[in-house]
């Protein structure tokens, strides 16, 4: 097994990710059937999910959860530093296409570096 495959596999995961981000942002929380929905019967389950992720975007959330993740990520040795990389990376995608795009830039590109940053055995 190639020392590179798990990066590439990680690669298409991301990439699919931030697909699926995209598809929140567009499809859901712009899309003007649900603004509508949601102006007319406010109790629905999805208008409570769509209200709540608006408020985690208000606060930045993500943002900042991804950004304290990528920054751990950076400090901590080994397989956990890795790891929280790419938690950080999981949590900045969404942050980026959820209108968090100023902390999570920052945290992408944290946990990118860290990613592939040589290992000291």
């Amino acid at each position: 097994m190639s020392r590179r495959l798990p990066l590439i596999l990680l690669f298409i995961v991301l990439v699919l990710w931030l697909a699926a981000s995209y598809g929140l942002r567009y499809g859901f929380m712009e899309e003007a059937r649900w603004v509508g929905v949601c102006a007319d019967d406010a109790s629905r389950w999805e208008c409570s999910l769509r209200s709540s992720l608006g408020w985690m975007i208000h606060f930045k959330v993500l943002g900042w959860s991804a950004l304290a993740a990528a920054l751990l990520g950076f400090v901590v040795p080994a397989r956990a530093g890795w790891s929280l990389a790419v938690l950080a990376l999981l949590i900045g995608l969404p942050a980026l296409a959820l209108y968090n795009t100023t902390l999570a830039v920052f945290a992408v590109v944290i946990s990118a570096l860290r990613l592939v940053r040589a290992s000291h055995r």
